[in-house]
């Protein structure tokens, strides 16, 4: 497992109250870790002072503001272990130097409080002659080399009590009197000679010595000594290994901190500096600094924007993978992981993985909406269209198609022709055969409208494939667009002259004869002239020539003299106003 997840498990047991197990696993997050983490030093002192181990807390303490000497509630951790020491000057030393880091750190001046609380009490009242016993400088040699307490001065946490009851006399109390250990000690202190006397004499020195009982008095010492729980999430200052431990509380390990959130803002800000001078590398490093003082994913969004311009996407995904893993634990805000989601679509954009950038796209819509990455979505969508259309474009395989299509429109199979014809697109959608071969299987199953946009589209991508006009001026007949029929047909006629010297003038010529006459069929076979003339003229084509004063000046002339009428119709465009006009029987020629 990582650091990161021993270090969860530590938390949790924590809250459990099994400091030993947090403290094992706050070993192992430490043995993990790939750099020095203050915060785990921290956090195993918390439960060391937790588990009244007082010397293990203050060298982790130690080791805390020796990594991050900027860190104030590592300063915390070093006035709790002094405290519960016994030692009152380091002990405020210690919050002392956590609050001038942080004037605004509440458990530090709660534990400087209980620290001068603990020195004035300690000023007030009586030692009952204790500390004059524990006065001698050599005292602890002395006891080692005593026969009668030589043994017991192996005992490194027999030597640590006695030197802290010498710290601290009032102390002694209770726990003095339970442990037949301290009665031997202060027997020697009280009455035994130090100088290595008889044993005999020593004893009775012992038995004749008067030993103080205070056991009443330094209860009531320790009652008034004992530490308040401190109000910040942080582990409360503990009283010696007398008093009563106080209540333990969470440790800030997993909550906001001003001070790391301050550092880690500031290593940001670093980062934005050396992003904006397209000092990547830089940036990167800077951004894993903020990430590693303060848990916030907008630090590895930043690092994946520098990897994302460095051109590093496998990166760039791994990192906000992680962004994404880590904001669903601390439940950070649905917007900056949808910011995260899209950096990753960004990501798989840029290695041409659409399908996956799509993916990415609609999880960050789902998070939050945003017209942005809509469009992101819409255009990756069309992307993938045309990235798999291509790919589907083969030659060969669309020369195959056309040979089918052709065999089942021989065989009148108008859907397998059509079938075949859309395979063929596919594969060759540059070729104008396709669609118009298409257009022909369509006109045959009367979707008139499908096929005349297929002959558009093969006149698209080849303007000089007649065929295709042909087909979509029969088709415009079919549907009675005859109009549009005309229209097409002239710009065949004339595609026709310029790349065919004319070849399918008969067959143009056709159609246009039957466009006009179909045009302009009377429904009534006994109509009148006058009739035939009120019902062309509500032709919108037919209504614009007659009111075009050109037109009506030709007319004009033409009616005096005919010839002149021969020679206007020299000019293509009167030429097409007037066989519109002789179709539509305005003009009647004998």
């Amino acid at each position: 497992m990582s650091a990161e997840d021993y270090k969860k498990q530590g938390n949790a047991a924590f809250v459990a109250k099994d400091y030993a197990k947090a403290a094992e696993f706050f070993s192992q997050a430490i043995d993990a870790s790939e750099t020095p983490n203050h915060v785990l030093y921290s956090n195993r002192s918390a439960c060391y002072t937790s588990l009244r181990k007082f010397r293990e807390a203050l060298e982790d303490a130690k080791q805390c503001v020796s990594i991050n000497s900027a860190w104030s509630k590592g300063y915390n951790r070093v006035g709790a272990a002094h405290f519960g020491l016994g030692d009152l000057d380091e002990a405020e030393q210690g919050y002392k130097k956590a609050l001038e880091i942080d004037p605004s750190n509440k458990a530090a001046q709660d534990g400087l409080d209980q620290v001068q609380k603990t020195q004035q009490a300690r000023q007030q009242q009586p030692d009952l002659g204790f500390g004059q016993l524990f006065n001698d400088p050599n005292m602890i040699e002395k006891l080692k080399q005593n026969p009668k307490t030589a043994e017991l001065m192996k005992d490194p946490q027999l030597v640590a009590k006695v030197l802290q009851f010498k710290s601290n006399p009032q102390a002694m109390g209770a726990e003095f009197l339970q442990d037949p250990r301290m009665m031997t000690i202060m027997a020697a202190l009280l009455g035994i000679d130090l100088s290595m006397g008889g044993d005999d004499q020593k004893e009775a020195a012992a038995s004749n010595s008067e030993v103080p009982k205070p056991a009443n008095a330094t209860s009531e010492t320790a009652k008034s000594e004992t530490a308040k729980p401190e109000t910040t999430k942080s582990v409360p200052v503990e009283q010696p290994a007398t008093s009563t431990p106080a209540k333990s509380e969470p440790m800030e390990v997993d909550e906001p901190e001003q001070d790391s959130k301050a550092a880690a803002d500031a290593a940001k800000a670093e980062g934005n500096k050396y992003y904006k001078s397209r000092q990547f590398d830089q940036a990167i490093a800077k951004y894993d600094e903020a990430w590693k003082l303060h848990k916030d994913i907008t630090y590895l969004n930043n690092r994946s924007a520098a990897e994302f311009e460095k051109g590093d996407y496998e990166q760039v995904i791994k990192t906000l993978t992680e962004a994404v893993d880590e904001g669903r634990d601390m439940r950070a805000d649905y917007k900056i992981i949808a910011k995260s989601f899209a950096r990753i679509g960004n990501a798989y954009l840029k290695l041409d993985d659409w399908k996956k950038a799509i993916e990415f796209y609609q999880k960050s819509l789902t998070e939050h909406r945003t017209p942005e990455v809509l469009t992101k979505l819409r255009n990756c969508e069309k992307d993938l269209k045309i990235h798999e259309a291509q790919a589907y474009i083969d030659p060969e395989k669309a020369e195959e198609a056309r040979i089918q299509g052709k065999e089942c429109f021989t065989k009148c199979d108008w859907p397998g022709a059509v079938e075949a014809y859309t395979e063929m697109v596919k594969r060759a959608p540059e070729d104008a055969r396709g669609y118009s071969n298409r257009a022909a299987a369509l006109s045959k199953l009367m979707s008139f409208p499908d096929a005349i946009k297929d002959c558009e589209k093969a006149i698209s991508k080849d303007p000089n494939f007649i065929r295709a006009y042909i087909r979509k001026a029969t088709a415009q007949i079919a549907i009675k667009e005859f109009a549009g029929a005309i229209e097409t047909l002239d710009a065949a006629r004339s595609k026709d002259t310029e790349v065919n010297n004319g070849a399918n003038a008969r067959e143009i010529d056709q159609l246009y004869v039957k466009a006009s006459q179909q045009r302009f069929k009377p429904e009534d076979p006994n109509e009148t002239p006058e009739q035939a003339y009120a019902r062309a003229v509500k032709d919108p084509e037919v209504a614009a020539i007659m009111q075009d004063p050109v037109m009506q000046s030709i007319l004009s002339q033409a009616q005096q003299n005919p010839a002149a009428l021969q020679e206007h119709m020299k000019n293509p465009d009167v030429f097409s106003k007037i066989q519109t006009l002789i179709a539509a029987g305005i003009i009647r020629t004998r």
